[in-house]
């Protein structure tokens, strides 16, 4: 018997279940035709009795469900058709109440057009003895998803592991919209990346702040203060709550014929980092500029992992010449822009003490385009997270960076007009980019002509 001490109980919002699932269910709530609304999850239980653990989900319809164990680190991945989940994320990072627990914490989301998934983080080895769902009274579609977990030796979970990456697929297929592209004729291409979404939520904060929702907001003000602008191609990685692989998020940026990418994030620290505070930009490398970057890079760098997905194997070196050029080419533009950004953003938001920075992000690392990646602030910060939360924050900040990339691309449109360049385009640059051109309409066709200045 497992005892109501042991066991976590969250509901959703402030409707009953026996009231919701009829009202969704009921034909007169979408047109004839039209396609039924996912299941909706409004209770999320865990239990556990020391050998076993039980996670479950009510639900207002049945779903199909498989699970899989996946290591490095140890967790089991539960694998749904579409759900949406009407309950607070913070319900999975509850401690454990147990002493030797064998669930660490839990989360769920979207993970692809059509797809849900819940990716469990364990304390113990442990194997899924079930995971299927039933309705709750006979004759309802109201129905319950279990998922069963049992403590297991290392060596079994490992086999398991192993079995389960054989076979399964990486990560969700790219949306084909997305993937459409561009012929590289007409404005330049911005790319704008609002990071984590979906099963992956990114950092929590202070009073529920979620960087995914936050840095999704704020993507989309970028967005329309460039195609305010009319002199750009605004493409975002993805579209709502939703995951995308960190693979498919640079995939996404090379198929549209990218000119820039900018990554956007927030971070956060624990109860000692609480007074530190502000937006950062970070660009790549390959070796991170202070332990504060390094740690940030692996952090992020680990969101396919958070969201089960097991990230491919960086090729190692790199063979050709001309590739390596490119490489050099975009990260100098990189820089040049970072640069931009740090000064525009000093009358519009606070800045960290030291804001620009550099680390090997996997994001960052494409050689096509220049890429950075924005730190907002720090979701441990109230005075960070009370701006991020703000629209007219948003709106300053948001006017700010389209400057930047404004003036990032001004040189390009100059020279197309047989005007000078952009005042201060590359006086910004230090000694190890003050060579290097102000930024043309698409960066990427600059490694084109590299190799005339390879050191």
């Amino acid at each position: 018997m497992v005892s109501r001490a042991h066991a976590r109980v969250v509901t959703g919002r402030r409707f009953a279940f026996a009231i919701l699932a009829p009202t969704l269910l009921s034909g007169a709530a979408f047109a004839a035709g039209d396609a039924a609304p996912p299941p909706v999850a409004v209770v999320a239980r865990l239990s556990e009795d020391g050998e076993t653990a039980k996670l479950s989900f009510d639900l207002s319809g049945p779903v199909e469900a498989s699970a899989h164990a996946m290591a490095d680190p140890d967790r089991i991945v539960v694998d749904l058709s579409e759900v949406n989940f009407q309950l607070d994320p913070a319900v999975g990072r509850a401690a454990p109440r147990r002493p030797d627990p064998i669930v660490k914490a839990f989360r769920f989301g979207l993970f692809g057009p059509g797809k849900s998934r819940v990716v469990i983080d364990l304390a113990q080895p442990a194997c899924v003895a079930k995971a299927a769902t039933a309705p709750i009274a006979k004759g309802s579609a109201a129905s319950r998803l279990s998922i069963e977990l049992k403590r297991c030796e290392a060596s079994a979970f490992a086999a398991a592991a192993r079995q389960a990456a054989a076979g399964a697929p990486s990560a969700p297929a790219l949306r084909e919209e997305a993937a459409a592209g561009s012929s590289g004729a007409g404005p330049p291409v911005v790319v704008i990346d609002p990071g984590h979404g979906g099963v992956d939520g990114g950092a929590y904060g202070l009073g529920g702040a979620v960087e995914k929702t936050l840095v999704y907001d704020y993507a989309l003000e970028l967005e329309r203060r460039l195609e305010a602008m009319n002199r750009f191609k605004v493409v975002l990685t993805r579209h709502g709550d939703e995951f995308v692989s960190l693979e498919d998020r640079v995939r996404i940026a090379q198929e549209a014929n990218a000119s820039l990418f900018v990554s956007v994030h927030a971070d956060t620290l624990g109860a000692a980092g609480a007074e530190v505070s502000g937006a950062t930009v970070y660009t790549c490398s390959e070796r991170a500029s202070d332990a504060e970057a390094a740690r940030i890079a692996e952090r992020e760098n680990a969101a396919d992992k958070a969201a089960g997905v097991e990230q491919k194997a960086e090729a190692a070196g790199v063979a050709d010449i001309l590739l390596d050029l490119k490489r050099r080419e975009t990260r100098a533009y990189a820089h040049i822009f970072s640069r931009g950004v740090v000064e525009q953003l000093q009358g519009a938001a606070r800045l960290n003490r030291n804001p620009e920075r550099s680390a090997g992000f996997v994001v960052l690392k494409a050689p096509d385009f220049p890429s950075v990646l924005i730190e907002l602030g720090y979701l441990s910060n109230a005075q960070d997270v009370q701006a991020m939360s703000s629209p007219e924050w948003r709106a300053k900040t948001a006017s700010a960076m389209a400057n930047a990339i404004d003036r990032f691309f001004a040189a390009a449109r100059n020279d197309a007009q047989g005007t000078p360049k952009a005042e201060g385009a590359v006086a910004a640059s230090d000694k190890s980019t003050a060579a290097e051109p102000a930024a043309p309409k698409n960066p990427a066709a600059a490694g084109q002509g590299a190799e005339a200045r390879a050191p």
